[in-house]
């Protein structure tokens, strides 16, 4: 293994860790920060996937252990859920950060979306995190859930390394100079967020409008 100053910045700080234990470091970090233990899951997993890209692990170990690290972490936490529902939530959140008021819209922000949060939650910091545990309080089919958290996992894995391991040390760079430019991107997601609603507003409308002359004509 490499010494940990081979990593640069933030992911400076698991290189001990991948250096002592290697593979089972990454099996572990992230199987335990999928069923809702803070834990740099994702961290580890980045800088792993750099140490492959210098030749000191394997790309294709590393993403195999990684997801399936995900989705049995994710699993756990699901089953967490549907046992202990929202009073053992309620009584042990604190220790990771979930209060009552972040359960509440978390869960309603699964029961609008299903499915479709469960594939992205792999990307969001948080919801990472709790994604199964809220699935399983929610009472998500199993099935579902794990059709929807393994396409979430394989997704989040297969970006995550095969931009470090291309990247390699770089990354940490690349990402830093896109913080310079960050205000002007939310800037852009906010203008194609209120085109959006705008174009939307106006095409539901219309179809009122339609409807509406339909039903009169009918009358």
């Amino acid at each position: 293994m490499p010494p940990q100053a081979d990593l640069p910045g933030l992911l400076n700080g698991v290189a001990p860790i991948l250096d002592r234990w290697g593979y089972l470091a990454i099996a572990g970090v992230i199987g335990v920060e999928s069923f809702g233990v803070p834990a740099p899951g994702q961290t580890i997993m980045v800088a792993a996937a750099i140490y492959a890209g210098a030749g000191r692990m394997s790309i294709f170990a590393v993403a195999a252990l990684s997801f399936v690290a995900a989705v049995v972490g994710d699993n756990i936490g699901y089953w967490i859920g549907v046992r202990g529902g929202r009073k053992l939530a309620l009584r042990w959140g604190r220790y990771v950060f979930l209060t009552p008021e972040r359960l509440a819209r978390a869960e309603g922000f699964f029961a609008r979306r299903g499915g479709r949060v469960v594939v992205i939650a792999r990307f969001i910091d948080g919801l990472r995190q709790l994604n199964g545990v809220i699935a399983g309080i929610t009472a998500m089919p199993w099935r579902t859930f794990l059709l929807y958290n393994a396409i979430g996992a394989a997704l989040w894995v297969g970006v995550w390394t095969t931009v470090a391991y291309l990247f390699g040390t770089h990354l940490v760079e690349i990402i830093e100079h896109a913080h310079r430019y960050q205000w002007q991107a939310i800037a852009v997601g906010v203008l194609v967020v209120a085109t959006y609603v705008i174009l939307h507003v106006r095409h539901i409308r219309r179809r009122r409008a339609r409807q509406e002359t339909v039903e009169e004509a009918a009358a």
